[in-house]
C-alpha cells in the first residue's frame, strides 16, 4: 500500500473520520445529502464494531440511491499505528492516514479541545483533500508489513543507544560525586571494579554506592550485548524488500556511510517515492522555516516537521561526509562557508550540508550519479 487511491465521485461517497484514543474511539460519518455528520462512540480497539457502523451507513445509502457507495475513512497517525488502515483496506474501505502536524486548526478552536471538535476537523479536512485540495494536509504513505518490520532493527538500536548513554552518564555521575574523574566508562566498563576505586579524599567507595555502580555496570553490559545482537540481525537477516536492500548496498559503496547509517536512510527515507528534491528535504525535516510578516523577515531554523530518525541520520551523515570525503564538492562547499568559524555557525551550516547531501543521495540512488568528487569504497 504505497500510493493514494481515493474515489473521486464525492457525490455518492460516504466520508468518515476516526478520533483514536486508548479506551474509546469516536467515529464521524457524513453520508450523501447531509451536511452534518453523525457521531458514533466505539470501544477502543473494536475494529469489528467500526465495520458494523460503516456497513450500516453504506446499506442506508444504498437503499436510497440504488447503488452501493464507496466509503473513505481517515484517522491521524499515532498510537494505533497502521494495522487499522490495513484491516479496513482488506474489508473494502478506502483508508487514509493523516499526518497530525499537517492538520490546519482554526484559531478559535485552539481554545477548546474535545474529541468531537477533533473528529469533525479531520472529517472536513478529508472531504477537502478528496476534492483535490491537497494543501489542507499531508497524508502518510502506509508501509507494507514487510517495510514496517524492516525498520524495527535500526529503531530498536536507536533506543538501545540512548539507553546505553543513560547508563554511562549515570555511572559517570556517581563517580563524579566522589571526585573520581577521567574514567572512560564506555571503553573500560568490563574491567571497572568499584571496590578498587578510591575517592578524591582518599577513601574507598561507600559500600552501597559500590553495589549501585556494579548493578549499573551489569545493566550497561546487558544493553551492549543487545546492541550487538540487533546489529547482527540488521546486517545478516534476509529481507523480502529487494529494492530497499539494493539501495542499502548502493549507499554502502560510498566512503563514510556505514551499515547503521545506510540501513536507517534506506528504510526510513529512500524507500519512499519522491517527485522532486524539495520533497526529499521536507520529509527529513531539514528545510528552513521562514518568518515573514510586515517588515519582519527572519529564519526560524529548520522545520523539524519530518521524520525524526531521518533528520538525525542525515545530520550525522553530514558530519561523517566532511570527515571521510574531504575532496568532494559538498565538503568544499561546507569549508568555504565556515572557514575561520566555530561553534554555532558550523552547526547551522552542517544542517544546510545535510539538506544538500539528502538530495545528492536521492539522485545517486535514483540515477546512479555519484556525488561530485566522492570516493567510492
Amino acid at each position: 500500500m504505497t500510493e493514494f487511491a481515493v474515489s473521486t465521485s464525492n457525490e455518492q461517497s460516504i466520508f468518515a473520520a476516526l478520533e483514536l484514543s486508548k479506551n474509546s474511539w469516536l467515529l464521524a460519518i457524513r453520508v450523501p445529502g447531509r451536511d452534518n455528520p453523525s457521531l458514533h462512540p466505539i470501544k477502543g480497539g473494536d475494529a469489528e464494531g467500526l465495520i458494523a457502523k460503516l456497513d450500516a451507513a453504506r446499506d442506508r445509502v444504498a437503499k436510497v440511491t440504488g447503488q452501493a457507495p464507496t466509503v473513505t475513512l481517515c484517522y491521524e497517525a499515532g498510537y494505533d499505528g497502521f494495522w487499522l488502515a490495513r484491516f479496513l483496506e482488506q474489508r473494502g474501505i478506502e483508508c487514509l492516514v493523516m499526518e497530525p502536524a499537517s492538520l490546519q486548526v482554526n484559531r478559535r478552536a485552539r481554545r477548546v479541545k474535545t474529541d468531537r471538535i477533533d473528529v469533525e476537523s479531520i472529517l472536513h479536512t478529508l472531504i477537502a483533500w478528496c476534492r483535490g485540495e491537497r494543501h489542507v494536509c499531508s497524508m502518510v504513505v502506509v508501509p507494507s508489513v514487510e517495510e514496517e518490520d524492516l525498520r524495527r532493527s535500526h529503531r530498536e538500536r536507536d533506543r538501545l543507544i540512548r539507553e546505553r548513554t543513560a547508563h554511562i552518564n549515570r555511572i559517570k555521575g556517581l563517580l563524579f560525586g566522589q571526585g573520581i574523574r577521567g574514567i572512560n566508562v564506555k571503553a573500560h566498563y568490563k574491567t571497572l571494579t568499584p571496590s578498587a576505586l578510591v575517592t578524591a579524599d582518599g577513601r574507598p567507595l561507600p559500600e552501597r554506592l559500590g553495589r549501585e555502580i556494579t548493578r549499573e555496570i551489569e545493566r550497561l553490559a546487558q544493553v551492549q550485548a543487545q546492541i550487538v545482537a540487533v546489529e547482527h540481525e540488521r546486517d545478516k537477516a534476509p529481507t523480502p524488500c529487494v529494492a530497499t536492500e539494493r539501495q542499502r548496498h548502493q549507499l554502502l559503496r560510498l566512503k563514510g556511510v556505514g551499515p547503521a547509517l545506510s540501513s536507517t536512510l534506506t528504510r526510513e527515507v529512500y524507500y519512499r517515492r519522491f517527485v522532486n528534491r524539495r520533497q526529499v528535504a521536507s520529509y527529513s525535516g531539514i528545510t528552513p522555516s521562514a518568518y515573514d510578516s510586515g517588515e519582519g523577515r527572519r529564519s526560524q531554523g529548520i522545520s523539524k516537521a519530518g521524520n525524526r530518525l531521518a533528520r538525525v541520520a542525515m545530520i550525522e551523515a553530514a558530519w561523517l561526509w566532511v570527515r571521510h570525503q574531504p575532496d568532494s564538492a559538498l565538503t568544499q562547499w561546507f569549508h568555504d562557508r565556515t572557514r575561520g568559524q566555530k561553534g554555532r555557525i558550523r552547526r547551522i551550516m552542517i544542517v544546510a550540508l545535510a539538506r544538500k547531501l539528502a538530495i545528492a543521495f536521492w539522485r545517486y540512488l535514483e540515477t546512479g550519479l555519484i556525488p561530485e568528487g566522492a570516493v567510492v569504497k
